[in-house]
C-alpha cells in the first residue's frame, strides 16, 4: 500500500505560477513511476505529466515548455511547476503512482483566472 498526499494547490491568474507537491509513503521502495493527472469539471481524468524510476519524463503536449515534474528521492516527493498557467489548466490535479499497482492522491484544485 501506497499513500499519496498533494499540496501547493490554489487560486492564481492567468501567467502565474504553481508548485504542486506529492509525498508518497507506505510501500514506497517498490514505486516505478510517479506522476500527476488532472480532471477539469465535465473532462476525463488526463495525463499530465510522469516521472519513470529512470528519470525518464513525459509530458502532454499542452502542457509541454510550461510544466516540469521533479523527484526528490530523499523525500519521497514528485513535484509539478506550473509556469505560465492559463485558464484551461483549471482542474483538479491527482497524484499518481504505480507500485504493483496504481495508487492515487485525493488531489488539489487549481484555479486559474483570466
Amino acid at each position: 500500500q501506497v499513500q499519496l498526499v498533494e499540496s501547493g494547490g490554489g487560486l492564481v491568474q492567468a501567467g502565474g505560477s504553481l508548485r504542486l507537491s506529492c509525498e508518497a509513503s507506505g510501500s514506497i521502495f517498490s514505486i516505478n513511476v510517479m506522476g500527476w493527472y488532472r480532471q477539469a469539471p465535465g473532462k476525463q481524468r488526463e495525463l499530465v505529466a510522469r516521472m519513470y524510476n529512470s528519470g525518464t519524463t513525459s509530458y502532454a503536449d499542452s502542457v509541454k515548455g510550461r510544466f516540469t515534474i521533479s523527484r526528490d528521492n530523499a523525500k519521497n516527493t514528485v513535484y509539478l511547476q506550473m509556469n505560465s498557467l492559463a485558464p484551461e489548466d483549471t482542474a483538479v490535479y491527482y497524484c499518481y503512482c504505480y507500485s504493483g499497482g496504481g495508487y492515487w492522491g485525493r488531489g488539489t484544485q487549481v484555479t486559474v483566472s483570466s
